[in-house]
């Protein structure tokens, strides 16, 4: 008998950290999270640390960044420290691109003074006076939270002059981007904040040298802040306890797809992903087959059915060519064409290319055009190994991390799926029965009773009746003039005889 919800399926395996407070407080109340210990992790370093504490306790930690690239945050913090300079920023990166990723929007609606106090504990460790929060204006309910946080922490003397009766000063504010996905590149992010277009600037100089309006910045993202109030009241070997050798503590992922659970969760880093997909997905529904679980987003890659049990942490899925990414993770099942997923994502990342550099402007086109031709059923097998080529092309020489990382779909779905590919070239057919221009509706003459209920759904008119009439039926059956059909699928959904079926 279930007597609570961590006694689940879906909580019994995750640890709640970045998470802890979300549907537990009032977001909107400082009060309810100042019971929770709010606030106590500002005051214990402004009154008993000094910076050089702080970043030592986050350094010890091993919390590592939870935006993507997985950078040590400690590390980060004290290269921004070294820096000499009268006034210093900190940043948070809220600028949550990924398709069907949502961590961010819910720990800055679920629990925002956790941000805004990790913000002023980073800027105290690196000598800071200044931060912006970075959100993109479609999360209009995390904007809102955030500003209501923002106005009560300075209505509680918890941002401003003089924080706890100490000399450090800090200040806060949103800025909010208009959901360019590049903008989640930190140097497009610093350039969006100027006002200006948001491009990403080559590096050197760094960030942590040359940053928003050329002062020194630091910049984490949500879940990477949510976690350090933990660490400073808790200390860093509890939450070096959690997760594996390189890569502690938890991780948020919000899954989606082809699951029977959708959602948050948060895990120990190393849980595998069958944990993730068997144990707190529930599977996945009407009795199909797990096929791949695209990691990482567009940035990230497909993770087989064979490799289900690979620890999820940023060095176990940097191997097999996938990443842990912000955390999005989408469940596929034996229905999903592998190449128009790879168009998917690739069809994404095109859009969202700022086309500065030629690399990602004109080679994610290219490829692209490959993939097209690929599920249209024109293109050849040599025009593989020329992709795979125009991948590594563009990995090593676009400007960013968008560009050099946008062909990870498409290389890990070649790597794992390549039969898939090689069915569409030289088969012209599309295994899962996806891609339209390879697919063909058939009528089962000898299923079909001629009630005609396909005919009348056909949105062109392309099903006529037959002479034919089936053993033990009593009127002509139908069939599908091939020349005509859209391929909409309509006929096949109103066929309630499964008489229809797609090749």
């Amino acid at each position: 008998m279930v007597t609570s919800l961590n006694e689940t399926k879906f909580y019994a395996k995750q640890q709640r950290v970045a998470l802890r407070n979300c549907g537990v407080i009032n977001p909107e109340d400082i009060e309810e999270y100042i019971a929770r210990d709010g606030y106590s992790a500002l005051c214990k370093v402004l009154t008993e640390w000094t910076p050089e504490d702080v970043i030592k306790c986050i350094s010890d930690s091993g919390l590592r960044g939870r935006g993507g690239a997985g950078f040590p945050t400690g590390f980060k913090w004290s290269l921004s420290a070294k820096t000499k300079a009268d006034v210093k920023y900190v940043c948070c990166n809220a600028d949550e691109g990924d398709p069907g990723a949502f961590m961010d929007r819910s720990v800055l609606e679920g629990d925002p003074h956790a941000v805004v106090e990790a913000m002023a504990i980073a800027a105290y460790a690196i000598g800071a006076c200044h931060g912006f929060i970075y959100v993109r204006a479609e999360y209009p309910i995390a904007v809102h939270r955030l500003q209501i946080a923002i106005g009560q922490a300075k209505e509680y003397g918890l941002l401003g002059e003089h924080i706890f009766g100490t000399d450090f000063n800090f200040d806060l504010e949103v800025r909010l981007g208009a959901g360019a996905f590049v903008c989640g590149e930190e140097t497009a992010l610093m350039t969006s904040i100027e006002g200006k277009r948001g491009e990403p600037r080559p590096r050197p100089p760094f960030p942590s040298e040359k940053g928003i309006f050329g002062i020194p910045t630091m910049n984490n993202n949500v879940e990477t802040y949510a976690n350090v109030p933990q660490i400073i009241l808790r200390g860093a070997e509890w939450f070096a306890s959690m997760g594996t050798e390189t890569a502690r503590g938890t991780k948020v992922f919000a899954l989606g797809g082809k699951i029977n659970n959708t959602g948050l969760l948060e895990i120990p880093m190393g849980t595998t992903l069958r944990e993730i997909v068997e144990d707190i997905g529930g599977g996945v529904p009407d009795g199909k087959k797990f096929k791949a679980a695209q990691m990482g987003g567009p940035s990230g890659g497909c993770v087989p059915a064979a490799l289900i049990d690979t620890p999820v942490d940023y060095d176990s899925l940097t191997k097999i060519g996938a990443m842990v990414g912000s955390g999005g993770l989408i469940v596929m099942d034996e229905d999903n064409c592998m190449v128009d997923i790879a168009k998917f994502f690739l069809e994404f990342t095109v859009d969202e290319s700022c086309g500065k550099c030629t690399p990602c402007r004109i080679g994610t086109r290219r490829l692209l055009e490959y993939l097209n031709k690929i599920t249209s059923g024109k293109a050849t097998l040599q025009d593989l190994d020329d992709m795979e080529q125009l991948c590594l092309h563009i990995k090593s020489n676009s400007l960013c991390g968008l560009g050099q990382t946008a062909p990870n779909p498409v290389l890990s779905t070649l790597r794992y799926f390549r039969d898939e590919y090689v069915a569409h070239i030289t088969e012209g057919r599309c295994p899962a029965g996806v891609c339209k221009d390879l697919l063909t509706f058939v009528i089962d003459k000898d299923k079909c009773i001629g009630c005609g209920n396909c005919a009348r759904n056909c949105p062109v008119n392309t099903i006529v009746k037959t002479d034919y009439v089936a053993q033990g039926h009593k009127l002509p059956s139908y069939e599908i003039k091939t020349d005509k059909c859209i391929k909409c699928g309509a006929c096949m959904a109103n066929c309630k005889f499964g008489a229809i079926s797609k090749k």
